[in-house]
């Protein structure tokens, strides 16, 4: 064997290319599948189809009544519905009271919804802090009295604040020189209205603590700790790690408490007997007396839209919060 076999590579041959129009070689265009994307669409129809009966029929029908003079004549059949253009809302708009209702009702969400957050901040804090069992045994406590039926839970409230046979007012009186024997605690409106902000509150604080319970278990604790070696506080830690972390469970917890707040309606229906007061009176009850107590369901309706309206405004302010919260994530 000579040097030059030893020292000379051999060099594969060159593979040609198939002629262009054979096509051979060449894998075929796949085509975009279009098959699947309607699946989703075809599975949602059933509930969309349920929504649009239950909800889109009745907001339709709503707006159509708020422009129309509509009464027991028209409700009957004796006479056919008039258009009202927007008289309605007109003078709904330039009345007082509706705007007094107005300011009782956002007052009263705004209390009922403050006090439900930090009572319920506060326990699912606390439930951190206890042992297994404590947890276990207050968890079914709080299950139990979120699925309490409203009208059973306001007439157990009705009970505690009765006048004559309240327990609320006996354990009162217990105190030193404190007389709340007889006390009528629905004698005012600011008084009354408290009573069933606790109500309310009683049935919206279970809710949560089981949610914000669920939100304080993804919170690292690598991150608090190393905030308490930096010489943090209990509360600097949940002021700068907690919270933020918290935060889009909290404005979904606000938003949902906003809405169920401004709408309260059995617990006022059902404390005051069927008859609420001008002092207790807030945009629901409001715009059921002007419908079926004054049988004025044009002036009702248009009430009942200004209130769909004012909590579009909520949900618009908490979409806004949700969309910030996703571009800084």
């Amino acid at each position: 064997m000579s040097a030059a076999d030893t020292t000379t590579a051999k060099v594969p041959p060159v593979r040609q290319s198939p002629p262009s129009g054979s096509g051979a070689g060449t894998p075929a265009p796949r085509g975009k599948s279009t098959s699947g994307a309607g699946i989703p669409w075809l599975l949602l129809a059933p509930c969309l189809l349920v929504l649009l009966l239950v909800l889109g029929y009745p907001l339709i029908r709503l707006i159509t009544l708020s422009f129309q003079k509509f009464g027991q004549p028209q409700l009957w059949g004796f006479q056919e519905a008039e258009s009202a253009g927007l008289s309605n809302f007109t003078n709904i708009l330039g009345d007082g009271e509706f705007w007094t209702v107005v300011l009782r009702t956002v007052i009263f969400a705004a209390g009922a919804v403050i006090v439900t957050m930090v009572v319920g901040m506060a326990i699912a804090l606390l439930l951190q802090r206890v042992s297994g069992w404590v947890k276990l045994l207050i968890n079914i406590v709080l299950v139990a009295s979120w699925g309490m039926p409203i009208i059973v839970a306001t007439a157990i409230f009705k009970w505690l604040f009765d006048a004559d046979y309240g327990v609320l007012n006996w354990l009162l009186s217990r105190l030193p020189g404190v007389d709340m024997i007889g006390h009528n605690w629905f004698a005012s409106g600011p008084q009354g209205l408290a009573v069933i902000m606790l109500l309310v509150v009683w049935g919206a604080v279970p809710f949560v603590v089981i949610t914000l319970s669920a939100g304080l278990t993804q919170v690292p604790k690598e991150l608090e700790e190393a905030a308490r070696l930096d010489g943090a506080g209990a509360w600097k830690v949940f002021r700068y790690v907690t919270l933020p972390i918290l935060k889009p469970i909290l404005v979904m917890l606000t938003t949902l408490s906003v809405i169920w707040d401004m709408g309260v309606f059995p617990q006022v229906y059902v404390m005051r007997n069927g008859h609420p007061e001008a002092e207790f009176q807030l945009l629901t009850t409001y715009s059921f007396d002007k419908a079926f107590v004054v049988n004025d369901y044009g002036t009702g309706s248009a009430i009942a839209l200004v209130t769909v309206l004012l909590l579009l405004g909520v949900v618009a302010v908490y979409m806004r919060q949700m969309l910030k919260i996703g571009d800084v994530e």
